[in-house]
């Protein structure tokens, strides 16, 4: 699948992170343990930001100008709802062209919908648009190997995919960052996040 049909499935799912039962805690810890490596409190970025808004709204309370993007045009749509006053983009993060530089980059629950082929590209792009001493979380499937998959667990089938834990430690290593934590913060599953700050 390529990121335009996953964000047109979650197009289809986007009232779930509405409902009063979505816990808005889901990372929220998380998010607080990368920020506390931040240096400098400018601008932030939301990388598949969706609709709920809660690490904008983190963000904005610690003192940044968060911005969001996201493939989705209902999940935008909601997000604008939520927060009019912050900058929206409904883009495909592989091929939007990131015009600015950021003190914190956050990738929740996102960058594992991208095409395998794309994971290493895209980490590069936003590594370099970190300012020196930002600070980049995400999170990704802790498999041992590459691998891709898809399923239908959230109604419409959604793609996955991860270079593995080694794999994207290597990555980030070869990009001069410096890995801060790293946690399978759901174990036994295999959801995995990684905080890393650019040297």
């Amino acid at each position: 699948m390529n990121p335009k049909e996953i964000g047109k499935a979650y197009d289809k799912i986007a009232h779930l992170w509405e409902d009063q039962n979505f816990n808005r805690k889901n990372g929220m810890d998380e998010h607080k343990r990368a920020l506390a490596f931040v240096e400098n409190k400018g601008k932030a970025l939301d990388v598949g930001c969706g609709s709920t808004g809660r690490f904008i709204d983190l963000l904005l309370s610690e003192g940044f100008t968060p911005e969001g993007v996201d493939v989705s045009a209902e999940m935008i749509r909601l997000a604008r709802c939520r927060h009019p006053g912050v900058v929206l983009h409904h883009q495909d993060i592989c091929e939007w062209r990131i015009e600015e530089k950021y003190d914190f980059i956050t990738a929740w629950d996102s960058i594992w919908h991208i095409p395998l082929e794309q994971q290493e590209k895209v980490l590069a792009k936003l590594v370099f648009s970190l300012n020196k001493g930002g600070v980049l979380i995400f999170t990704f499937g802790g498999t041992n190997e590459k691998s891709d998959h898809t399923d239908d667990l959230m109604g419409p089938e959604v793609y996955y995919s991860s270079l593995g834990t080694n794999g994207f430690l290597k990555v980030l290593i070869s990009l001069d960052c410096i890995c801060k934590h790293l946690e399978h913060g759901q174990y036994p599953e295999l959801h995995t996040y990684l905080i890393v700050q650019k040297a």
